[in-house]
């Protein structure tokens, strides 16, 4: 989780919107134990920062995350099965084959784990090539290479994610905290503010400044 804090403040969040990163990243990379183990994504961070995310082991050293796929059927078994103990040695049994339904579901959560990386590379980096901070050759080498590996190669798919890129750094624009920050003085309790206003300010940060990633 020590990433996710990392990059929150890399990116310039507010404390709200740091939570809840944070919180979206929690769902995102939750797992589950399950015997059927072989629809994995692994997620790590290599020595130059750069963010990496498979559906193969890393090389052999390397520390990451395992995000093991939660299908219907395996949560079942996992909830009947919790609590007990696994045999050790000779007769552990082995992981099962990856059904075509954790299959399916690594490549979904492989594809939106990698959208996500994508567009926040992709907003830092306008944010930090347009002279709106400080920062380093290195950081953007960073940048570019996490942008590489984890954006998309097919051209409608990667101008998507430029999209959300786009929305992202709107909603972490001052105007936009200063808008989020407005709506929760006016729903604050004891707040006289007007429903028909509460409304309207509602309806401007959820089509404005709401981020396009969880």
């Amino acid at each position: 989780m020590k990433h996710s804090v990392d990059l929150a403040r890399c990116i310039g969040l507010s404390a709200r919107w740091r939570g809840a990163l944070l919180v979206g990243t929690a769902t995102l990379l939750a797992t589950v134990a399950t015997q059927e183990a072989n629809a994995q994504v692994y997620r790590w961070v290599d020595e130059q920062g750069v963010i990496h995310l498979s559906s193969e082991k890393p090389p052999a050293g390397v520390k990451a995350e395992r995000i093991d796929i939660k299908t219907s059927s395996s949560s079942k078994r996992s909830s009947a099965g919790a609590g007990a103990r696994i045999p050790s040695g000779s007769n552990q049994p082995a992981p099962k084959p990856a059904s075509p339904e954790q299959i399916a579901g690594r490549e979904q959560l492989l594809g939106q784990l990698k959208t996500r990386e994508c567009v926040i590379a992709l907003e830092a980096l306008e944010r930090k090539t347009g002279g709106a901070e400080p920062t380093s050759a290195t950081e953007i080498k960073r940048l570019k290479q996490t942008a590489e590996l984890n954006c998309s190669q097919d051209p409608m798919r990667r101008g998507q994610q430029e999209e959300m890129a786009a929305k992202l750094r709107v909603a972490n624009s001052p105007s936009c905290v200063e808008a989020r920050n407005k709506l929760g003085d006016m729903m604050a309790p004891g707040s006289n503010a007007p429903r028909d206003q509460v409304r309207a300010q509602q309806a401007f940060v959820d089509e404005h400044c709401t981020s396009p990633i969880r």
